[in-house]
């Protein structure tokens, strides 16, 4: 299972020094019930946000090469265009090799399992918010991508973000991008309690605040006719329990292996929103009976299920005038990853 990590700002983006501070200040505007405990309770989260920090800004990462280019490029069939936007954990930081990025897994997964060229557009910027998304998608548009796939939401509980102020940013970016012809897949906010340098009680505020901007983006994308996987826990138990393995070295960013299984976790509801694969090749979850679920209760549910896709679906024939949609769980896959080459002549 993949892993979204929470994009860090570097050093050319925004000081990472302030990053720390900021999960504190989210935390105080968040848990206002948990505040007013005491003076006490908020001199643990500051300090438990120094020593993050600390731990964190040991190791210095460097940004990774952009895995732009054509993916199968001698594969028949009309090319597929797709489009990466949010923010480092789309982008890969950390890793020195072009192949070890989430795009350059993502492109090669969907090249071979839909057995056509992939031309795939990295558009990420390490920092980015929900806010920053509007020239990405600029630029989607410009290059007629089929899809974009959206990786946000970790810098705007950094940053202390409203929840309800993330989410609306995000949905005027899937609105742009449909009418601007594009499908659209958003990877929602991971869960940035599951880091470990964050230490309880700090772990439980930003966890809170990671949740309510993930279950918002899964509600309103859907409404807004987009579709959503869930990210959840840093995608998996395989982050919990194999920590060394799946973060990098600053225990913060995911390592080759969890950026790995990010990108293939993203692999089979792109190829879904690309009607390349159907339901055929997914488990869906049934709500009495019927194989559509009422959003609000997917959102819900969905927010801590990790690889959880959701799409819009028709009201049931007698059921209430509510919002539907099916609930879809797609096998993992592996693939083999390509080096990005130039355009096919």
């Amino acid at each position: 299972m993949p892993a979204v990590v929470p994009a860090l700002r570097t050093v050319g983006a925004v000081r990472k020094a302030a990053v720390a501070p900021r999960i504190v200040r989210s935390g105080a505007y968040a848990g206002g019930g948990m505040l007013a405990a005491g003076v006490g309770f908020l001199g643990v989260l500051v300090a438990e946000g120094m020593l993050a920090e600390r731990a964190v800004h040991q190791v210095q990462l460097d940004h990774a090469p952009n895995p732009s280019g054509w993916y199968g490029a001698r594969l028949p069939g009309r090319p597929l265009t797709l489009a990466l936007l949010g923010d480092s954990s789309a982008a890969g930081y950390g890793m020195e090799r072009v192949e070890d990025t989430p795009g350059a897994v993502l492109a090669s997964g969907v090249s071979e399992k839909a057995h056509r060229p992939v031309r795939l557009h990295d558009l990420s910027v390490v920092g980015a918010k929900s806010s920053d998304l509007h020239p990405q998608v600029e630029q989607a548009i410009a290059v007629e991508a089929d899809v974009a796939v959206i990786l946000v939401g970790a810098n705007d509980v950094i940053n202390r973000v409203r929840p309800s102020v993330s989410v609306s940013h995000l949905v005027q970016a899937v609105k742009r991008l449909q009418e601007g012809g594009v499908r659209v897949l958003v990877g929602t906010c991971p869960d940035l309690g599951t880091v470990k340098p964050v230490l309880p009680p700090l772990r439980q505020v930003v966890r809170g605040w990671s949740r309510r901007i993930a279950a918002g983006q899964i509600f309103h994308v859907v409404r807004a006719g987009g579709h959503t996987v869930s990210l959840a826990d840093i995608l998996g138990e395989e982050f919990k329990t194999r920590p060394a393995f799946f973060f990098g070295a600053d225990r913060f960013h995911p390592s080759a292996a969890g950026y790995a299984a990010l990108g293939e976790v993203l692999i089979p509801p792109t190829l879904a929103v690309l009607e390349v694969i159907g339901d055929e090749e997914a488990i869906l979850e049934t709500y009495r009976g019927k194989r559509v679920v009422p959003l609000a209760a997917a959102a819900l549910h969905a927010v801590s299920r990790p690889g959880t896709e959701l799409d819009p679906a028709p009201r049931p024939r007698g059921r209430l005038r509510q919002f539907w949609v099916r609930v879809r769980h797609f096998r993992n896959q592996h693939v083999d990853v390509e080096t990005p080459q130039p355009a096919p002549r």
